[in-house]
């Protein structure tokens, strides 16, 4: 019996470039950084940070392999079945995305929550803005917790050369309590008005031997790159999943991990700059709490992923990093790709300004719990 392996679609991928401004930005800024500084040009493979890359595409293809057995979809349908108001829907989709989004990423958590909560919206009277908005708080809350969980903390978890459970060991309090917040707000948020739903469409088909590979190569993966194999890993990762289901792979978000690399590149260049150093100087970064404060707020202008690679050229206590690029995904949208993500597929066109109304109160309130526990000791002076 011969097997059909499907083209990859890469004029999906380059169409789906085309129209992603922040690719543009990425792309546009590399080529005057190329004009000012062209004898860097030979360099800009090193300014990579190549660990970080394998380690994201390898999750990036187990996940992609996760969604697409129909596993999660599955998942959810139960979920639905067991509703019963309001509140305990939106109590239920804000804690599947904060979990799902520790291990599958907060992206992918969105692409699983967000569009069966509209369909749930479809056949009750649910609010679906209003919980599309808690779902993007809730897997920035919940992807705050691993090294695998978002982006800004598999690049932190790569310089720091911890262990993947001391890193999440150092996350775990401000997630239990971020978490304890979001969980508040939401029962406020929220009416127990009952809720009756009742799926009629036909459960999708599993497909098993997909399931049982990704989960069998998970724990492998996570292992291989803790212990600084994360090459290795996906490759083993990648050669996998393309012998048993070659379209998982066309269904790899390739154009992200281009993104990453620009990223990595600028960012490099520009930290390299005289004029850029002599002002980020003057910040005085050594200062846990000013680089605290830093990441914060670098994350409102750039975003928490771009913040993290910049700020890591000036600082390698990812300690404070990791809680500083974290917090600052709450607050403006811009703060962490996630937001955008959740937003663009809000059917509301007023979904900005409701996300701002409960995303900027909480990252104040994220912002003092992080410098709480962080500075404890220093709150309670000497």
């Amino acid at each position: 019996m011969t097997t059909t392996v499907p083209t990859i679609p890469w004029w999906s991928a380059l169409a789906a470039l085309k129209r992603d401004r922040l690719f543009w930005v990425l792309a546009l800024t590399l080529a005057g950084l190329t004009a000012v500084q062209p004898q860097k040009l030979a360099d800009y493979p090193r300014l990579v940070d190549w660990p970080t890359m394998a380690a994201l595409t390898g999750l990036l293809a187990l996940t992609q392999a996760v969604e697409c057995s129909g596993a999660l979809a599955r998942l959810g349908r139960w979920l639905v079945a067991h509703l019963s108001t309001e509140r305990v829907a939106a109590f239920g989709l804000v804690t599947a995305a904060g979990l799902l989004s520790t291990l599958l990423t907060n992206d992918v958590a969105l692409f699983v929550v967000v569009p069966l909560t509209l369909g749930l919206c479809r056949i009750t009277p649910l609010p679906a803005t209003k919980l599309i908005i808690f779902e993007a708080l809730a897997v920035n809350a919940g992807s705050a917790l691993t090294p695998i969980g978002n982006p800004q903390n598999l690049f932190l978890w790569q310089l720091s050369k911890v262990s993947f459970a001391e890193f999440t060991l150092h996350m775990a309090p401000l997630v239990a309590l971020l978490f304890a917040l979001l969980l508040a707000l939401t029962a406020i948020a929220f009416r127990s008005t009952p809720l009756n739903a009742t799926v009629h469409e036909p459960a999708p088909a599993l497909d098993r031997p997909l399931l049982w590979l990704a989960l069998a190569l998970y724990g492998p993966f996570l292992w291989v790159t803790d212990r600084g194999h994360a090459a290795a890993g996906c490759a083993v990762v990648v050669a996998a999943i393309g012998l048993l289901r070659p379209r998982v792979l066309a269904r790899v978000d390739w154009g992200l991990l281009l993104i990453f690399v620009l990223m990595f590149v600028d960012l490099r260049l520009l930290a390299s700059l005289d004029a850029v150093r002599s002002v980020i100087d003057s910040f005085g970064l050594a200062a846990p709490q000013r680089l605290y404060a830093a990441g914060i707020a670098a994350s409102q202008l750039v975003s928490n992923v771009p913040a993290a690679i910049a700020l890591a050229e000036y600082s390698r206590d990812w300690r404070v990093l990791a809680y500083a690029v974290n917090v600052g995904g709450f607050g403006l949208a811009v703060g962490s790709l996630a937001n955008l993500i959740a937003l663009r597929m809000a059917p509301d066109t007023g979904a900005w300004l409701s996300f701002h109304r409960y995303s900027l109160p909480f990252l104040l309130a994220a912002a003092g719990v992080g410098y709480g526990l962080l500075f404890a000791a220093h709150l309670a002076g000497p």
